[in-house]
């Protein structure tokens, strides 16, 4: 939005422009974090002491989360949509490792019953 201010003498009243100029597309253009501007958030250590098997639990959640959202964000909603190959495919658009089987069913969980 631009905005131009009318400089005038001090004895007339000023007066103020503004120019919106609004574009439609409808190209639908994907883009990877890095290009879109946004930034992971920074990770935090894990709890020491834990058994192996709960820090590799606890990060196929976190995966299984941010695929869901990325999936959701890109309008994939019913969990039937959201078969392995297009789980897959957008685990590459973000920029994550290709999901294990179990995670693409916790996706598919994840979308189920977050709504």
């Amino acid at each position: 939005m631009a905005v131009t201010r009318v400089m005038t003498k001090p004895t007339e009243p000023t007066t103020t422009t503004t120019t919106t100029t609004t574009v439609r597309t409808t190209r639908t253009v994907r883009t990877t974090r890095a290009a879109a501007g946004c930034a992971p958030l920074a990770k935090k250590p894990l709890p020491a002491g834990r058994p192996r098997e709960w820090y590799v639990t606890h990060n196929r959640r976190l995966k299984a989360m941010r695929l869901a959202i990325a999936l959701l964000d890109s309008g994939i909603h019913p969990p039937a949509t959201a078969d392995n190959r297009r789980i897959r495919e957008t685990a590459d658009l973000i920029g994550v490792h290709p999901p294990s089987d179990a995670t693409c069913r916790m996706v598919r969980a994840l979308i189920r019953y977050g709504r």
